[in-house]
């Protein structure tokens, strides 16, 4: 493999492992400060040790997500210096603030939660936690209006062989980049109330603590069904923005050859690339890409054809991981609402198979989260920067491909360590459950 192949192998095996972890962390911060508030507002000792218990899981997935982080900043200046040169008057300022206001928020707060349950009052452990889930929120705003920038560049002018900004507003109020933003943090919030859905179901399989795994268990009903309606309404929006601004991935995503118009959504396609032709079209809904694309059912949408062959995304990953991310949304909306209303009527014990379902649905949101990247970031291949910069002119010059194998190799052991340590904590801790009831509030006797 040459050095812009082992490359994009490396970035996208760290990018893909660190972003196992920050879905979770996105919607379990807003999970557990809702618990803790329930607390302190009630008084009622469940809501703590539901807080303490899903608080520490939290605290886990968070350090092990903080770590793989840090090796995609290196890979810019090791893997893809030209990239960094072109891109670098742009993403300065939004990582900048990201670094030094999100994330310094984010680690100043959760510092004070860590230790401050026997220093601080009862309502500003609370509010430790919501500025956590703040801190963590504005981090992948910043991050992900960057990314937007790159699907779709604004605010810029090219000199010197670099993209320089002249307006941070643009930035800033990016449309694709708001999309972008909501729709991930959405899908975060989803995977954190399966996360907190199929370990809950688990101990009430087990009859163990019944009072406190069922009352999370709602809660999680609640915030999943919430954000699986909103993962699929922001969903549509940006569907629409892609068909705007990035027409050519709009037409992998629906494996569409010829430009057409009134052009139907099939449910089943199988693609083939090489002769540029589907070998199947089944279950067609009349009108809907148009309808969803332009909001207009007669609309024409253009066919991959329309563009040469260097610049077409590759369609078979686009327009598959686009199907199982959009199924899999709809999926989540029908557990989640059936498991709302299971615990509603109080029958969660009489459907065992249904929550013997939901622990083994805990993966499935990480892997429509994945899915969903491959779309949006295979989806604008060749371009690293759409229409500006392609990604064979991004990679590092002077760089050996022995180099960048021995780093990926390297990475591929420390991940595979961390998942292992990582999996070990998290199971230890489900199994062990929470702390056993009667266990004093370690915060009742601060007045701070």
């Amino acid at each position: 493999m040459d050095v812009l192949s082992l490359s994009r192998l490396q970035f996208a095996m760290t990018a893909g492992f660190h972003f196992l972890f920050v879905p979770l962390t996105l919607g379990l911060t807003v999970l557990v400060a809702f618990m803790e508030s329930r607390y302190v507002s009630t008084g009622n000792p469940l809501y703590l040790r539901m807080t303490r218990f899903w608080g520490k899981l939290f605290l886990i997935n968070f350090a092990i997500g903080l770590v793989t982080g840090l090796t995609l900043e290196f890979q810019f200046g090791m893997n893809w210096a030209a990239y960094s040169r072109f891109v670098g008057d742009i993403f300065g300022s939004p990582l900048a603030i990201e670094a030094t206001a999100a994330f310094f928020l984010e680690s100043v707060f959760i510092g004070l939660w860590i230790f401050g349950w026997k220093r601080l009052s009862p309502r500003m452990h609370a509010f430790s936690m919501w500025m956590v889930a703040l801190g963590t929120n504005l981090s992948a705003l910043w991050i992900l209006l960057a990314n937007g920038w790159m699907q779709h560049p604004v605010g810029y002018v090219l000199r010197n062989s670099r993209a320089e900004m002249v307006d941070f507003t643009a930035l800033v109020t990016s449309s694709y980049g708001w999309l972008k933003f909501l729709h991930t943090i959405s899908a975060g919030y989803v995977t954190a109330a399966f996360f907190v859905l199929g370990i809950s179901a688990w101990h009430i399989l087990k009859g163990r603590e019944l009072p406190l795994f069922k009352a999370s268990f709602r809660m999680a009903a609640v915030f999943g069904l919430v954000s699986s309606l909103g993962v699929v309404g922001i969903g549509d929006f940006h569907g629409a923005e892609v068909g705007h601004v990035q027409p050519a991935k709009l037409a992998a995503m629906e494996a569409l050859w010829d430009t057409q118009s009134s052009v139907p959504l099939y449910l089943f396609i199988i693609p083939d690339d090489k002769n540029e032709r589907n070998r199947v079209e089944a279950i067609g809904i009349p009108y809907l890409v148009s309808l969803l694309a332009y909001r207009d059912i007669h609309a024409e949408v253009k066919g991959l054809k329309e563009f040469p062959k260097e610049d077409r995304p590759p369609v078979s990953e686009v327009f598959y991981g686009f199907r199982f991310m959009v199924y899999l949304g709809g999926l989540f909306i029908l557990l989640s609402a059936a498991a709302l209303y299971l615990s509603v009527r109080n029958r969660l014990e009489t459907f065992p198979g249904f929550l013997r379902l939901l622990v083994f649905c805990i993966p499935l949101p990480y892997l429509a989260s994945q899915a969903g990247w491959i779309v949006a970031e295979v989806g604008r291949q060749p371009w690293i920067v759409y229409g500006l910069m392609r990604t064979r002119d991004a990679v590092s010059p002077n760089i050996a491909g022995s180099q960048v194998m021995f780093s990926l190799i390297g990475f591929g052991l420390l991940y595979s360590l961390l998942l292992i340590v990582g999996l070990y904590l998290m199971i230890y801790h489900i199994r062990k459950g929470p702390d056993p009831a009667g266990t004093p509030a370690p915060n009742t006797t601060s007045s701070t």
